[in-house]
């Protein structure tokens, strides 16, 4: 498969905050909110702060081992776990929640970005060894946000009635019978079939979804040494046991949260405000908040009270039923892995930029940052119809209205700007200014008023005549609006609404090939990706 890349600007595409933008340049007002930068001396950095924490490897070798048994891990990815074991060998992570049949594109690219990072941190520090990581987060309980995909635009919702953390649910038949509807709109492809057998081998009825997304992403990434990492397991919360006290006792991270917001630059939007306890009890089919009221601990939604001594015993037995949210699963992620380096979206890189502080509080080493790799695909013949348009592949992230004008007024055969008639109703005025203030000084204020007027009727006939052109132009803008509706789909960019499975279906494994090998590394530019 032929495919050409085009790298833009995240600024260029009008679809990234100002907080990302102004990280991705280094602005100083930022610089105190992470420790280093997303540069090769910034890797370096890391690699030296982590060496000094010591990170129960044996623990992490031991789990993977189990996790893996019995699921025919690859030679690539049993040769990176008995690597992890080395103190020379770091990892760099991701990290998603399990949507079902992963959700957005973007769930391919970020794991596709960490691979890349690892091999491109391997050239460049051959000394080391680099394990791409993909932190799985089971523990999610929102089903509304992980519960659907769409697939050509068109919404495919889970619909069950299970609840609590996700990644426990257990694949039913409405699951099972989405992919019957989604066979029906990518089976006519030379893969359609191929990617809705291998769904349907991963997705099997009374296996948990964390289990199912796991075999998807072994199947998938496997061959390129991917670990995938499921914390929701009593060793690993055994190993977090001191953080989880410490929040329970102190309600530590919610005070220093509050002291970093309050320091954040006003411009940006505060990402995750915390609560006065960053943990979650996870028990059975709920996930709820754990509050403490008058020196009783107590889990929002139920009637369950614990005493202090009963919450540090409850704690100890049952580590697993403990969950961090948002703020402290960060900390949590690094305790347990030897990482560097920790790969996420825009929204993610915002939220963590509010924790350095949290981190240094329990002396967990802070990763560098990396904003995800983001592509818009673009088909052959969507992009030879762009081109024949007359627009760059840049244009593309430029508004239909703003993309019609360009359009109009470069090809229109007849004048549509009133500039010089601007002008001369200018100079026509400037003159009769100083021959009506010479017989009356008074008069030159109703001089200035009528040349307003004036200019005022040019402006509303230069509207009208470019309406008028427009219409002769209407088979290219309705040409215009669907390869951007079609490219943009739901008015937003395609990789945080598509499916992965489509584009599967036309290309097979040269898909993920092509994505692997046009991913950036350190680059931090957006890729418009032409595949043919």
């Amino acid at each position: 498969m032929n495919h050409t890349a085009t790298p833009i600007s995240y600024e260029a595409t009008g679809s990234f905050s100002k907080i990302v933008l102004d990280y991705l340049r280094g602005d100083e007002k930022l610089r105190s909110f992470y420790a280093h930068g997303e540069t090769v001396a910034g890797i370096k950095a890391a690699i030296e702060q982590r060496k000094n924490y010591p990170t129960n490897r044996k623990l992490l070798i031991d789990i993977l081992q189990e996790h893996y048994s019995g699921n025919n891990p690859t030679a690539e990815q049993q040769l990176n776990i008995k690597q992890l074991g080395n103190a020379n060998c770091f990892t760099i992570t991701t990290a998603h929640q399990p949507n079902i049949f992963t959700g957005h594109l973007y769930f391919i690219y970020k794991i596709l970005h960490v691979i890349k990072l690892c091999k491109k941190l391997k050239a460049e520090l051959p000394e080391n060894d680099f394990v791409p990581v993909f932190y799985m987060g089971s523990e999610d309980a929102d089903l509304e946000e992980l519960g659907h995909v769409y697939i050509n635009g068109s919404k495919h919702e889970w619909k069950t009635n299970q609840t609590g953390a996700v990644g426990r649910m257990k694949v039913d038949k409405a699951l099972v019978g989405l992919l019957d509807a989604i066979e029906g709109e990518i089976a006519v492809h030379p893969y359609g079939y191929e990617i809705i057998s291998l769904m349907r081998s991963c997705y099997t009825e009374g296996i948990t979804v964390e289990q199912a997304t796991f075999k998807l992403i072994n199947a998938l990434f496997g061959e390129f040494g991917l670990i995938v990492m499921l914390p929701d397991d009593a060793n690993y919360k055994k190993a977090f046991v001191p953080v989880i006290a410490k929040e329970l006792k102190e309600q530590f991270s919610h005070q220093i949260v509050e002291e970093t917001v309050s320091a954040f630059p006003k411009e940006y939007k505060v990402q995750a405000g915390g609560r006065e306890i960053n943990m979650f009890y996870l028990k059975d089919d709920s996930r709820d908040r754990i509050e403490k009221k008058n020196d009783r601990y107590t889990i929002r939604n139920t009637a369950s009270s614990f005493s202090e001594p009963e919450m540090t015993a409850e704690l100890n037995d049952h580590p697993e039923r403990f969950s961090p949210n948002v703020i402290l699963r960060p900390v949590f992620q690094e305790m347990i892995l030897p990482n560097i380096a920790f790969i996420g979206g825009g929204g993610e890189l915002a939220y963590w930029l509010e924790l350095k502080d949290v981190f240094g509080a329990v002396e967990v080493p802070f990763p560098v940052l990396v904003l995800r790799n983001s592509f818009l695909l673009v088909e052959k013949k969507d992009r030879e119809k762009w081109q024949k348009l007359g627009f760059t592949m840049a244009d593309l992230f430029k508004p239909d209205s703003e993309l019609l004008m360009q359009l109009v007024t470069r090809d229109s055969r007849v004048q549509l700007h009133l500039d010089e008639e601007r002008q001369t109703i200018h100079d026509f005025y400037s003159a009769l200014k100083k021959t009506a203030s010479a017989v009356d000084i008074t008069l030159l204020a109703h001089t200035e008023a009528l040349e307003k007027q004036a200019l005022r009727k040019i402006d509303a006939l230069e509207k009208k005549m470019l309406r008028a052109e427009k219409r002769k132009f209407e088979a290219q803008q309705r040409q215009l609006h669907k390869l951007k509706s079609g490219l943009f789909p739901h008015h937003s960019l395609q990789e945080r609404i598509e499916n992965f499975m489509p584009f599967y279906a036309k290309w097979g494994k040269a898909f993920i090939g092509a994505i692997y090998d046009n991913s950036l590394s350190l680059e931090q530019e957006f890729v418009v990706l032409e595949m043919d």
